[in-house]
């Protein structure tokens, strides 16, 4: 939730929210309603994954990956289908650090969205004030 302060005479902090801390995207969203039309369980599985705030586009490699996990016991394949233990736990070390850049992207971006916003409500604050200063008093 996002709070900024606009420069009037009275300090008052708005707090943006945002629709349940979800990932809304029309994205997702169409895919929901697709979801429900194609196979109702389905739709349930999207409307959940936007509600954790995932965009729809990662849910099929999220998918792949556990399911992947449940195949080999929780071990990382190796491109040759080599059991190499050392190689493995590197592998595994650059699918997680790889897992964390995007999890910062993905942050990063949710953050300048909320900046963006905050941004055009202070200028729409600052254009209100700006009318009420100058508007006639009589109402003409």
């Amino acid at each position: 939730m996002a709070t900024y302060e606009h420069s009037g005479t009275n300090k008052e902090t708005h707090k943006a929210h945002r629709c349940g801390g979800g990932h809304w995207s029309a994205a997702n969203i169409a895919s929901m309603v697709l979801g429900f039309i194609i196979f109702a369980p389905l739709g349930f599985v999207i409307l959940v994954w936007s509600i954790l705030g995932n965009p729809v586009q990662e849910l099929p490699g999220w998918i792949r990956a556990q399911w992947g996990r449940v195949v080999r016991g929780g071990k990382v394949k190796t491109v040759n289908g080599e059991e190499n233990e050392v190689f493995n736990e590197y592998q595994q070390t650059q699918h997680d650090r790889i897992s964390e850049i995007k999890e910062e992207i993905r942050k990063r971006a949710e953050a300048f969205r909320d900046f963006k916003a905050n941004a055009q409500r202070r200028k729409d604050q600052q254009e209100f004030d700006d009318f009420m200063a100058n508007k006639p008093e009589n109402g003409a």
